[in-house]
């Protein structure tokens, strides 16, 4: 009875938190990245070991091979001084530092390969990650470009349905404004038609006669004579004729 609550509340919440992560595929992504630094730390923390390792190797051999130098001295000045005994001491001596020598190269060269190794696993490895990491930044960009792409062309094909529902107003405004030209075209021509032209006429004689008599004053200022203005004949007035009946 447990293990099924257990299972159905391990189900709901997989559940719960794989939609979460299909809405939000770039948190799951920083987690990658996070988990990858931590296993890179945690990696480079066991090569330091490693390295330490070498470094005490490399130490305890150059102590040896000083110990060496100095038991291969001594033996030949024994042997030369004549004390055998004391120079057979550090003959044999000699020949266990040796022997530790030897041993102690190969393990640091056993050691440098391993470490060597372990460097190249993990660049191949951290490498690895990176260009799945970056796969998947590509992926996430990508699918975040078509959502928008399948949002603007849900907006758009709305758009279109809205627009195409809003024909009848534009009809119905364009009708109005056709109507309302035609009644200012009208009132503009009944205007230009009542328009009474014997006042610009008066208007026009008017000027003429003032230009007339100032240009008399003129002339008379001057001392210039003008010649009489020839003025049209007037028209005859019309009489009945002997013949209208």
């Amino acid at each position: 009875m447990f293990q099924r609550i257990s299972n159905l509340i391990r189900g709901f919440i997989s559940l719960v938190l794989g939609k979460a992560e299909r809405q939000n595929p770039e948190a799951l992504l920083e987690i990658e990245k996070e988990n990858l630094r931590k296993q890179i730390a945690n990696y480079n923390q066991g090569l330091a070991a490693h390295a330490g390792l070498c470094e005490r190797l490399i130490n305890q051999l150059r102590n040896l091979e000083g110990e060496e130098s100095d038991l291969r001295t001594k033996a030949a000045a024994h042997l030369r001084a004549g004390n055998r005994e004391a120079a057979g001491q550090y003959a044999l001596r000699l020949q266990t530092v040796t022997r530790e020598i030897e041993e102690n190269r190969k393990q640091l060269e056993q050691s440098e390969t391993a470490y060597n190794e372990l460097v190249r696993a993990r660049d191949v490895a951290v490498k690895a990650a990176k260009d799945k990491i970056e796969a998947m930044s590509f992926a996430v960009d990508d699918l975040k470009v078509k959502r928008a792409t399948a949002e603007l062309s849900e907006m758009a094909g709305g758009m279109i349905s809205s627009i195409g529902g809003s024909g009848d107003n534009l009809d119905r405004l364009k009708g109005m404004l056709e109507e309302e030209r035609a009644k200012a075209s009208g009132r503009a021509r009944v205007a230009r038609d009542t328009l009474s032209t014997e006042g610009v006429d008066l208007k026009e004689t008017e000027q003429k006669a003032l230009a007339d008599q100032a240009l008399e004053d003129f002339a008379a200022k001057e001392g210039i004579l003008m010649e009489p203005k020839v003025l049209p004949p007037a028209p005859a007035p019309k009489t009945l004729g002997s013949g209208a009946q």
